[in-house]
């Protein structure tokens, strides 16, 4: 079985977005393993909605109250993220995870999200967007993980369309390019449908 972790080379490009994709194409199970704010409308519960199948939510092993960094989020709510209660939920089915931020948010004072997803030992992801300095950041965030020996599964590319951009990257990197969703003016179940009919993992 498939397991992924979809992360980006930043905040607020589509994270949620591709993994509801991905999860449809693989009618897999979601696992968020730390929500940061927003409880009230989780990334979980946006799966669960934006799926046109009984998906399988897996618990986040913290759930925080403020939007912001997670170790600022859990020293307001008084506590401490420890990086080995993270353990992969056990499925028979493919499995979906999806991170926090970018690669370098900080989850305590010691460990990164890149430490999680290299303890995890899952195939990433990379969810990139074309914007200024979006080359620099892809760059980085795919230097990160090689430098971890972390697989890199493929890119993703979120948002309007650089041929230029989104050929180079793949084209320096080597990496390949999964594919490319495009801007919609209302996410829906229909949307995340036809999106995941494109992708195939077999």
């Amino acid at each position: 079985m498939k397991r992924l972790f979809v992360t980006g080379i930043g905040t607020e490009i589509g994270k949620t977005v591709i993994s509801a994709i991905l999860t449809e194409a693989l009618q897999a199970d979601y696992w968020k393993p730390v929500q940061s704010g927003d409880l009230h409308q989780s990334d979980s519960m946006k799966i669960q909605s934006l799926t046109s199948f009984d998906v399988v939510i897996h618990p986040e092993t913290y759930r925080l109250q403020t939007p912001v960094s997670p170790h600022y989020s859990a020293a307001i709510d008084g506590v401490e993220i420890e990086i080995n209660k993270f353990q992969i939920p056990e499925t028979d089915n493919h499995l979906i995870v999806e991170g926090a931020g970018g690669l370098h948010v900080p989850l305590n004072q010691e460990y990164l999200l890149i430490d999680l997803i290299q303890q995890l030992n899952i195939p990433v992801i990379l969810v990139s967007q074309n914007y200024l300095g979006s080359i620099n950041h892809s760059l980085l965030s795919i230097e990160a993980l090689q430098s971890r020996k972390i697989p890199i599964e493929g890119i993703i590319f979120n948002g309007a369309e650089t041929k230029s951009t989104e050929t180079y990257l793949c084209s320096y990197t080597g990496i390949p390019c999964l594919g490319r969703i495009p801007v919609s003016s209302e996410v829906s179940q229909q949307f995340i449908k036809k999106q995941a009919s494109a992708f195939n993992f077999s």
